[in-house]
């Protein structure tokens, strides 16, 4: 017999039909009337399903009593309609078999509550708490919609290479890839590492960003997308910073900032409304234990319009603001998630893109506005988070893509294959990044981004 999920189970009608379930004792209570009440999950939603195994089952002495969270079990039976509050049907075994006992005095999860940290140094077994099962069931929704939103716009999904011999964003914080053996580099004459002796013949590193790969596609096929991990080397020990990330990276060709920022908000809205839909009772839980009010944000969220002013003007509404800021704001300066979240909180008290940053703090490719100082970049902010999407409209024309490199002490000759994009036909092309864990992150509540991976990697940590 096939076993039948437990999500599917809780909406069947009951009836005299033998069904199939399998999962993992969540809690077992012993009745005096001589039978024993299971809590199974198996995962496929955040409810579990009630068996009851009754005395007359050949293994109830010898097994079912001997069942403790965390031991698995198939279990064969009729569903019944339950008189119990919580539960519209229960399962009424007629076998149950175990698959493996837990003992329960080394078992690290029990009912009590355990903290995230200690939860993250049990990464292999956290998926079977309620947290992170409910956290997994969201990022595969948010996934999931994520290429139905950009398939329905006629996207093509490119696979951008994770090994690279560009850094994308210029800052050298890469994690390099390399055969060399470590204990005896190869040298040149003048004493560098010869990097010909290398795999690759040159040095390569983890990609942080697939938007170079990207915008080559885009400019020959039109609008593609790419969805993988990411790299950063950065010594960063903060809630919000991974070393290993999923990014989401769509470039469109024939298209400006404006159409840039109309995609960004649509594809938030549509996976906020989707995931208010897919997932209610995990989206219910995160409400009611990490973040009160967490469906309404999102539900307002997905109808809101997103307003948009220029760099300049949220410096303004900054420097006018009537409160001390921890770092002082100034044109010039990379914008701070206080001041991020004072503009979408206090000020528009909703969702917020600012455009046209300056020039000197944005990377290489964006395209330079008309007054020199700025560039056609935009970020996407949102109420107690902050940034969650960057993008800009890409420099399309060579000579100034060429002097925008140099400016900033990089080698053409690195980018030459970049350049021949410019030299060959260019268009206008835009496009933005979307760090999927943030995504994650907001949408369940989740205080540590390091929760909304399954398998965080950080400064000193890599245990898996």
């Amino acid at each position: 017999m096939i076993r039948t999920r437990i999500r599917e189970l809780l909406v069947t009608t009951p009836g005299q039909d033998l069904v199939q379930a399998a999962g993992w004792i969540r809690t077992r209570r012993d009745s005096k009337g001589g039978f024993s009440f299971l809590e199974i999950n198996d995962g496929s939603c955040f409810a579990n399903l009630q068996v009851i195994a009754d005395q007359g089952l050949a293994n109830y002495a010898s097994d079912i009593r001997r069942l403790h969270p965390g031991a698995s079990v198939r279990v064969q039976g009729r569903l019944m309609a339950s008189a119990g509050a919580g539960q519209a049907v229960e399962l009424h075994a007629t076998e149950v078999q175990v698959l493996g006992f837990c003992d329960p005095e080394s078992y690290p999860l029990g009912k009590q509550r355990i903290h995230f940290d200690r939860l993250r140094e049990l990464a292999h077994l956290r998926a079977r708490t309620n947290a992170f099962g409910a956290m997994a069931r969201v990022r595969n929704v948010l996934a999931d919609e994520i290429h139905r939103f950009f398939q329905a716009r006629d996207f093509l999904y490119l696979h951008a290479p994770v090994i690279t011999a560009n850094d994308c964003e210029g800052a050298g914080a890469m994690f390099q890839v390399t055969t060399l053996d470590l204990a005896r580099v190869p040298r040149t004459a003048m004493g560098a590492v010869d990097y010909d002796q290398d795999f690759f013949g040159r040095r390569a590193s983890l990609t942080v960003s697939g938007q170079l790969e990207g915008e080559t596609y885009a400019c020959a096929l039109g609008d593609i997308y790419t969805f993988g991990p990411t790299f950063r080397a950065e010594n960063s020990n903060t809630r919000r910073h991974l070393a290993e990330f999923w990014m989401i990276e769509p470039e469109m060709a024939f298209a400006d900032l404006q159409d840039d920022a109309a995609l960004a908000e649509a594809l938030l809205k549509h996976t906020f409304a989707a995931v208010l839909r897919r997932c209610p009772d995990d989206l219910a839980f995160f409400e009611q234990r990490l973040q009160p009010g967490l469906l309404a944000r999102l539900e307002r969220l997905a109808t809101s319009t997103f307003r948009t002013i220029t760099y300049t003007e949220a410096v303004e509404l900054l420097t006018k603001a009537n409160r001390t800021f921890e770092f002082a704001p100034q044109w010039g300066m990379d914008l701070q998630s206080e001041h991020e979240r004072y503009l979408t909180e206090e000020v528009f008290q909703g969702p917020l893109t600012v455009i046209n940053y300056p020039r000197a703090i944005k990377a290489f490719y964006m395209r330079r506005n008309d007054d020199e100082r700025t560039v056609a970049a935009m970020d996407v902010l949102l109420p107690e988070v902050g940034e969650i999407i960057g993008g800009s409209q890409r420099e399309e024309r060579l000579e100034v893509l060429e002097r925008a490199i140099r400016d900033r002490g990089l080698d053409p000759a690195t980018y030459n294959w970049y350049l021949d994009l410019r030299r060959f036909g260019s268009v206008p092309h835009a496009g933005f990044g979307l760090g999927f864990e943030r995504l994650v992150q907001f949408c369940t509540g989740l205080h540590n981004i390091r929760d909304a991976i399954p398998y965080p990697r950080a400064p000193r940590t890599c245990e898996y």
